[in-house]
């Protein structure tokens, strides 16, 4: 048996398409979707994520701005731009490339976003609706891990899901996002002892833990849904997951790879969620 993959990077542009659809009809309506994005210092990684974003927004028809600030940024400062960019009408989407400099507290900034602009999804208040089942902006990279699973009609509702992982990014959401969807949920991390009878037992596997090859096929349950969200480069300079591949695909029905699987749909859905805030000032 070998795992069907599923590419991301495909599901992605096929996304893309239609959002490109859906903004020409916004556009008709005298409203351009805007995202704005904050840049503060020069992370070259960051700086290679903005990058992917203005692309994707200039395929889709999105107007993106970049505004980039200086490492030495104050923390105030940064609060203040964030205000005057809630406060202007035709902004939809506001989005702080992270990680910032040290000086500056990232949940500050986070929560100085109106929840309403919030195209990351990582308000409080964004994540306590989508905790509480009502409709809001999801996180970008669990969103579009369940619009995977969607695209190939896997079964989620009653299925035992394993998230190793809990960060507020990922691991959290992911889950709630599951449950919404009535899979039964356990979380796994660092802490938690006999993590292979866990996996053993996972019919949907979302491994999101940052460490090259964590996993391997050995305790996967034959015919699982593999979903590995690890970017890690290795010593030659290559990407890898945190799952390795090449065994997890001999017992998964469905496995998705590193680089084209996950990581593209998290820059497709941050462009859905804009069109939506868009959306609700028409």
């Amino acid at each position: 048996m070998s795992a069907e993959v599923i590419y991301g990077s495909e599901l992605s542009q096929q996304l893309k398409d239609e959002m490109k659809n859906e903004v020409a009809e916004i556009k008709k309506q005298g409203v351009t979707p805007n995202l704005t994005v904050i840049l503060v210092g020069d992370d070259p990684a960051s700086r290679s994520y903005v990058r992917g974003k203005q692309k994707a927004s200039d395929y889709i028809g999105i107007e993106s701005n970049l505004i980039e600030l200086s490492s030495e940024t104050s923390q105030n400062e940064l609060l203040k731009l964030i205000t005057q960019l809630n406060n202007d009408p035709n902004v939809h989407g506001i989005l702080v490339q992270l990680p910032l400099p040290d000086h500056i507290n990232e949940q500050s900034v986070i929560e100085a976003i109106s929840p309403d602009k919030d195209v990351d999804g990582f308000h409080p208040v964004n994540i306590g609706r989508m905790m509480t089942g009502q409709d809001t902006f999801f996180p970008c990279t669990p969103y579009g891990i369940i619009q995977m699973l969607k695209s190939k009609n896997i079964p989620i509702e009653g299925k035992h899901a394993v998230v190793i992982g809990r960060s507020n990014i990922v691991g959290k959401p992911v889950g709630q996002l599951l449950l919404k969807e009535n899979a039964t949920v356990t979380y796994c991390h660092s802490r938690t002892k006999n993590m292979e009878q866990f996996i053993a037992t996972a019919d949907i596997l979302i491994v999101a833990v940052g460490i090259p090859h964590f996993i391997d096929g050995t305790h996967i349950k034959p015919g699982a849904v593999v979903i590995d969200v690890g970017v890690n480069r290795i010593e030659d300079g290559s990407l890898t997951g945190d799952v390795e591949f090449a065994s997890a695909k001999q017992k998964a029905s469905y496995i998705t790879p590193v680089p084209k699987g996950v990581g593209p749909m998290t820059i497709t859905m941050l462009m859905g969620n804009t069109i939506k805030s868009a959306k609700n000032n028409l």
